[in-house]
C-alpha cells in the first residue's frame, strides 16, 4: 500500500502533470523532440476554439479557448465584416503573454482562454469575419484561419454557440486521487475510526452501515461541489484566465501556492476564525450520528471543519477553479476531491478498515508530498512571465531541496529501504546540476534542461546553397517537380515551409544547414514547398497529403511513392534529422 501511494505521489509530482493542470503555458524550447505523424496535433478548428458569447446593440463579445499546448498569436487577429461598410469600434484585446523570437522580434501570445471585445456601432445584420493564426507549442504553425460569425440585427437575438467547459473524465480522476490522498495526512487518517464511530454508531457493516457512509460522504461532497461552483462563478466575473496573462496576477498566485506549501511543511496553521471554529464544534458535538439525517448534517459541518492537513490543498484547489473560470468543472472537481476523501470511511463502513493501512511516519511523507506539489503548480505559475532560464533554476532549486530532504548527501549507515530513498534523491540531485547547467546555458525546458550536443564533423562538407533548394509555390508547380524527380529516378526531400513559420526558420537555419546532416543530403532532389501565401490553393495542397501545416518533412523514392513512416511533422534538431536521414538513405539505396 505505501508503495502505491508512492507512484501516486510521482504521478502527481511529475511536470507532465503540474502543466497538464494549468491551463496555460510557455512557448516551445527551441529544439524540442520531432514528431512524426499528425496524430501528434490537433486540427486547428480543436485546437482553437471560438465561441461567440455575447452580440447585442453595443458589444461583440467573442471568446478564443486554445487547448492546451497551443497558443495564438495578438498581432495576427483581423476583423472585417460583410457588407464591408457595417463599421466596428476597435476591438478590445487583453494584453499577451510578451514572447521574443529571434526572427519576428517582441510579439504576445496567448494560452488558454482570451475574451475579445468589438464594440458596435451599426444595429443592422451582418456576417464578422475573425482572422486568427497559432501555433503548437510542440514547434507546428498553423496557416491563418477565417472564421465566419452571423451576427443578427438590433431586432433579433444572437445565439451564442455553446462553450466547451474546462473539465475531463481525466481531471476528475485526478482530483478524485487527491482526495484520497488527503486522506492519508497525519491530521486525517488517525481520525478516521473515531469519526466512523460517530457517524455509524456501531452500525458499521451491511448496508446499513454502507448507507450512513454514503449520507454522510455525499453531503460532504455536495458541499465541496458547491465551494467550487462559487469560486468559479466569482473567476469568470472577474475574468482570470484571461488575465492570467499579467504578473501583477500571476505573481500573487504563485505566492499563496508557496504560503499553502509552507503550511504543508508544518510553519503554520489554516484554520477557520476561532469564533466561527467553535460555533461549528458546539453544532457538531450535539449532532447524533447513526441516522441518515445525522450523518448528512456531520458531512456538511466536516466539509467546514477541515484540518489543517486539508486546508492548504483545499485552498489551492480554490485558487485555481477561480482561475479556470468555470462553475460547473469546478463544482465537479471539488465533488470528485470530495468522493476522494471519503472513500476511505466507505471502506470502514463496509468493514473493511482492515485494507486501510496503519499509522505512522511515513504519513508526513505524503503531507511533505503535497507541499512540493504546491511549489510545483508555483513555478508553473511563474514560468509565464519568468525567462525560461530562471525558471529552469527554481525547478532546480527544488529538485535540489527534496533530494536534501530524502537524504542525498547523508552518508551514513542506512537499512535497504532508506538507501533506495537516498537513491532517488541522488537522482533529483543530478536532475538539479543538469537544470543549473542548462540555465546558465540559456535552456528553458525542465523536461530538456541540457543544451543539444553540437557535433562538428572535420573535413565535412560545407553548407549547402540557399539555390540547392527548389521553391514552388503552386501545387502545379510541385506535381511537376515530383515528376521530373520520378523520370531521373532520384528520391525526394521536401520541406514545407512559410514565413510566418518560426518552427520553418529554426529548421532552415539550425537544421538543414548542420554538418551532420548536410553529409547526408546529397543524392535527395530538395524541393520547398512555400505556403506563406495560404491561400485555397496551398490549403488543398496540405489536405491531400493530410498535414495541418508547417513545417514538414517529407521523403519520397525514386519510383515517386512517399516514405510514410519517416515523415517529419514538428520542430527537431539537427541529431535527430541525421538520424532519419540515415535510416531513409538505407531505403532508398544511396
Amino acid at each position: 500500500m505505501r508503495r502505491l501511494f508512492f507512484l501516486l505521489f510521482l504521478l502527481l509530482a511529475s511536470p507532465a502533470f503540474a502543466t497538464g493542470l494549468l491551463d496555460n503555458r510557455p512557448s516551445a524550447t527551441l529544439g524540442a523532440a520531432s514528431l512524426s505523424n499528425n496524430a501528434d496535433f490537433l486540427p486547428v478548428h480543436e485546437a482553437f476554439k471560438l465561441d461567440l458569447i455575447q452580440a447585442d446593440a453595443q458589444t461583440i463579445k467573442l471568446r478564443f479557448v486554445a487547448s492546451d499546448g497551443y497558443y495564438l498569436y495578438r498581432h495576427r487577429f483581423q476583423f472585417r465584416t460583410e457588407p464591408a461598410d457595417v463599421a466596428l469600434g476597435t476591438p478590445n484585446i487583453p494584453k499577451g503573454e510578451a514572447k521574443h523570437d529571434e526572427f519576428f522580434g517582441d510579439v504576445e501570445v496567448y494560452h488558454g482562454v482570451l475574451d475579445i471585445e468589438l464594440p458596435r456601432n451599426d444595429p443592422r445584420a451582418f456576417t464578422l469575419l475573425v482572422g486568427y493564426q497559432g501555433c503548437a507549442d510542440k514547434g507546428l504553425c498553423y496557416p491563418p484561419e477565417t472564421a465566419r460569425l452571423s451576427i443578427d440585427g438590433e431586432a433579433g437575438a444572437s445565439t451564442p454557440a455553446s462553450t466547451e467547459h474546462g473539465w475531463s473524465w481525466k481531471s476528475l480522476l485526478l482530483f478524485f486521487l487527491a482526495g484520497v490522498g488527503l486522506t492519508f495526512t497525519p491530521c486525517v487518517l488517525p481520525m478516521l475510526p473515531i469519526l466512523s464511530g460517530v457517524v455509524l454508531r456501531g452500525q458499521a457493516g451491511g448496508l446499513r452501515g454502507l448507507a450512513l457512509s454514503l449520507a454522510y460522504v455525499l453531503p460532504m461532497a455536495a458541499s465541496f461541489a458547491a465551494l467550487g461552483a462559487l469560486m468559479g462563478l466569482f473567476g469568470a466575473g472577474l475574468n482570470l484566465q484571461a488575465r492570467l496573462q499579467s504578473a501583477w496576477v500571476l505573481v500573487p498566485f504563485a505566492l499563496f501556492f508557496v504560503v499553502f506549501a509552507l503550511a504543508m511543511f508544518g510553519l503554520f496553521e489554516l484554520k477557520l476564525p476561532q469564533a466561527l471554529n467553535q460555533r461549528l464544534n458546539n453544532v457538531a458535538n450535539h449532532t447524533r450520528g447513526g441516522s441518515l439525517l445525522g450523518a448528512a448534517i456531520l458531512g456538511v459541518l466536516s466539509s467546514l471543519l477541515v484540518s489543517p492537513c486539508v486546508s492548504a490543498p483545499l485552498a489551492g484547489a480554490l485558487l485555481y477553479i477561480s482561475a479556470s473560470g468555470d462553475a460547473l468543472g469546478g463544482a465537479l472537481k471539488l465533488f470528485a476531491l470530495g468522493l476522494g476523501m471519503g472513500a476511505p470511511l466507505l471502506l470502514v463502513a463496509t468493514g473493511g478498515a482492515a485494507w486501510l493501512p496503519k499509522s505512522g511516519p511515513w504519513l508526513n511523507t505524503v503531507k511533505n508530498a503535497i507541499g512540493v506539489l504546491l511549489l510545483v503548480l508555483a513555478i508553473g505559475l511563474l514560468s509565464r512571465v519568468l525567462p525560461g532560464p530562471l525558471t529552469l533554476l527554481l525547478v532546480g532549486f527544488l529538485a535540489a531541496g527534496v533530494a536534501l530532504f530524502l537524504g542525498a548527501l547523508e552518508f551514513v549507515v542506512k537499512p535497504p529501504r532508506q538507501r533506495l530513498t537516498q537513491l532517488l534523491g541522488l537522482a533529483l540531485l543530478v536532475y538539479a546540476v543538469a537544470c543549473w547547467y542548462g540555465a546558465l546555458s540559456g535552456q528553458g525546458d525542465p523536461l530538456r534542461p541540457l543544451p543539444p550536443p553540437t557535433l562538428v564533423s572535420a573535413g565535412s562538407k560545407p553548407a549547402t546553397a540557399a539555390d540547392s533548394w527548389h521553391t514552388v509555390t503552386t501545387p502545379a508547380a510541385l506535381d511537376a517537380a515530383l515528376a521530373q524527380a520520378k523520370t531521373a529516378g532520384q528520391p525526394v526531400l521536401l520541406d514545407w515551409y512559410a514565413d510566418w513559420c518560426i518552427s520553418c526558420k529554426v529548421i532552415e537555419r539550425e537544421v538543414l544547414t548542420a554538418p551532420q546532416v548536410q553529409a547526408q543530403l546529397a543524392g535527395f532532389k530538395l524541393l520547398r514547398f512555400d505556403i506563406t501565401a495560404s491561400n485555397a490553393e496551398q490549403r488543398a495542397l496540405l489536405d491531400r497529403y493530410q498535414l495541418f501545416g508547417p513545417p514538414a518533412l517529407l521523403f519520397f523514392a525514386a519510383n515517386g511513392s512517399e516514405i510514410t513512416a519517416d515523415r517529419v511533422i514538428g520542430e527537431l534538431n539537427a541529431s535527430e534529422f541525421a538520424q532519419i536521414l540515415a535510416r531513409v538513405r538505407s531505403k532508398v539505396g544511396l
